[in-house]
């Protein structure tokens, strides 16, 4: 069976990213998913000075074991300022220093939703452009718009399901 690696990219409790992940995940079909919070791997902001003196982190270490351990990984961007959250970005920084590539060129889907109409397309777009240089395979990129219109317990809007179905079929034939 695939081993799915998936977690919302936000340390918040209520993140509607980390609700819309816990569904979309499940969708993967033949898959055993191990869903990650970030709230569980809090550790010290990265620098080059606390790396040099204190080495890495073994909640860092943790997080490039489960990389290694998936076949595929699924990640849910919230955004804020047009960006990563703090918290996703010092994972990020902590775990490019173990091992490169980052995603070990693992097929990837990324997802983004919000309480607008953009739906977190603008961290998407910087994702896009920079996960495949750092080891990802990108298999599925989906944008879910005004969470609240959208979702109650999967995608309501005829239309959008249909574009989440055909960004899954890409991240489920790239798992083959």
């Amino acid at each position: 069976m695939r081993k799915i690696l998936a977690f919302g990219a936000s340390n918040s409790k209520a993140s509607i990213n980390q609700q819309f992940a816990q569904w979309a995940a499940n969708q993967v079909e033949d898959a055993e998913t191990l869903f990650l919070h970030l709230n569980d791997f809090e550790m010290p902001i990265y620098s080059i000075d606390r790396e040099k003196e204190s080495g890495f982190p073994q909640l860092a270490q943790d997080f490039v074991a489960l990389i290694n351990e998936a076949d595929g990984i699924v990640i849910f961007f919230a955004e804020y300022n047009g960006s990563f959250t703090s918290d996703f970005k010092n994972i990020y920084d902590w775990i490019s220093r173990i091992e490169k590539p980052i995603w070990k060129n693992k097929p990837m889907m990324i997802l983004a939703t919000s309480p607008g109409a953009r739906g977190g397309t603008r961290i998407l777009s910087h994702v896009e452009s920079l996960f495949p240089r750092t080891g990802a395979t990108l298999a599925g990129v989906f944008s879910l718009p005004s969470f609240a219109a959208n979702f109650d317990e999967g995608i309501t809007d005829d239309t959008l399901r249909l574009e989440f179905q055909k960004q899954l079929q890409i991240f489920e034939e790239a798992l083959s």
